[in-house]
């Protein structure tokens, strides 16, 4: 596959962000605009890339069918930028006619569908299905993929309705020719186009700047802000954006002579409500949607006690920890290479360092946990079996999301966890960061 070059400019998060205004928001374009780059992300991916996946997987014909209130995470992605769903039944056919002719789109649904153009005319064929059958009986594909899958759940978005009355109108002759479109589906979630990578990283750009502004004196007042006053911040300002989260933002804090302060405490069972306090360090995890791609970021800021003009220095190294992890993981990227043997590798190296570490690091994309492969999970760091198998490709963007657990000297040298995640996309080649990422604690107040 021809590799995607491009420039990504680096903005490292660092303490020199006073407040927001010094570092006005990146632009965020109007939601008819939003919606004329998707469609046109769109033309774009269908011509490019769905050619490159059909011969690669060596697939003759793909079908993709939901019905309304009831969507295949794939088709969700093809659908016009004003359409929310699927209407009735919507089913999407792609029919490799070779190098010369192309991929032949079509629609065999009730309604016009963007660059499907319908096939279906209920008045001369009434049985929706059986005109399914028709059109694939007339081009006689070798291999027929639908969206089945025991591996993937963005994978297996054909439902057991619609597979049983789509095979029952096929022809017999047809049905040993069915096979699953897992890796086909997986590579169009997963794959990221030219013009995507070009503008993923304002993307990152706006959720970084939000972060920043969350993180600061503007928002946090110790002694009396809580850890759910920031979260529902970071809420409300994403809907002042006129943006969309997939996840809810989590806030939470570690602090010296905090006996609870294992993983779960500070990431999974964190206090509903716990006032911030000065010498505290925060976390928070936080993400966007905008242009139908996602962010996903973790990041942390030091509460200043008085008189302090820095963070101490235990937790500005753990930080730095926190980095090298990132670097070991990133440095085993490879293309080819399994989720589960990047994991192993960066686990090994990690451990020669005597760096304590976790890594859970997961696609983005289209979803926030996105397509592509599962490289360890915070419960699974001796692998993640299937989902940890398929390998790395280029051109796919990830999170790279990990932690790892340091002794502050500080806070006689009790462990606090350092939880980093940040936006990242592979080349094929080399790692690179769609924003930078944080190598500095943002100071509260800076």
């Amino acid at each position: 596959m021809k590799r995607i070059a491009v420039v990504f400019f680096v903005a490292l998060a660092t303490t020199t962000w006073v407040r927001a205004q010094d570092f006005p928001m990146p632009v965020i374009l109007p939601m008819q605009e939003q919606a004329t780059v998707q469609d046109r992300w769109l033309a774009e991916r269908l011509d490019t890339v769905i050619p490159m996946l059909m011969r690669r997987e060596g697939i003759d014909l793909w079908m993709i069918s939901a019905r309304e209130y009831n969507e295949d995470p794939v088709i969700e992605t093809m659908l016009p930028a004003t359409w929310l769903a699927a209407r009735r039944r919507t089913v999407l056919l792609f029919f490799d006619r070779g190098e010369e002719e192309g991929i032949e789109r079509m629609a065999v649904a009730r309604y016009n569908i963007g660059p499907f153009p319908r096939s279906w005319n209920p008045e001369e064929e009434p049985d929706q299905w059986q005109r399914v059958a028709d059109v694939i009986a007339e081009r006689d594909p070798q291999r027929i993929a639908v969206n089945r899958s025991a591996t993937f759940a963005l994978a297996d978005g054909l439902t057991a309705t619609e597979y049983e009355a789509f095979r029952e109108a096929l022809p017999a002759s047809f049905h040993n020719r069915i096979v699953s479109a897992e890796n086909l589906a997986i590579g169009w979630l997963e794959t990221r186009t030219a013009s995507e990578l070009q503008a993923y990283p304002q993307i990152v750009r706006i959720a970084h700047a939000i972060i920043a502004e969350g993180l600061s004196e503007a928002v946090i007042h110790p002694g009396l802000t809580t850890t759910t006053d920031v979260e529902w911040w970071y809420r409300e300002r994403i809907r002042d954006l006129k943006l969309m989260t997939w996840f809810h933002p989590s806030v939470s804090v570690q602090r010296q002579e905090d006996g609870n302060a294992s993983f779960l405490a500070n990431f999974s069972q964190r206090p509903a409500d716990n006032v911030i306090l000065p010498g505290d360090l925060i976390h928070v995890d936080f993400g966007i949607t905008y242009l139908g791609l996602n962010t996903d970021t973790q990041q942390h800021a030091y509460v200043l006690r008085p008189g302090e003009a820095d963070a101490p220095e235990g937790l500005r190294n753990a930080l730095a920890t926190g980095n090298r992890v990132q670097d070991i993981l990133t440095n085993q990227f490879a293309e080819g290479r399994s989720g589960n043997d990047i994991l192993r590798l960066a686990l090994e190296q990690a451990e020669a360092e005597g760096i304590q570490a976790t890594i859970y690091t997961h696609p983005i994309g289209f979803h926030g946990h996105g397509a592509g492969p599962t490289i360890g999970l915070w419960d699974q760091q001796g692998g993640v079996p299937g989902r940890g198998d398929y390998p790395l490709y280029a051109n796919t963007a990830h999170s790279i999301e990990l932690n790892a657990a340091v002794a502050i000297p500080e806070w006689g040298d009790q462990a606090i966890r350092v939880m980093l995640e940040e936006d990242a996309v592979f080349d094929g080649e080399q790692v690179w960061y769609l924003d930078g990422r944080q190598t500095k604690l943002w100071l509260i107040p800076r």
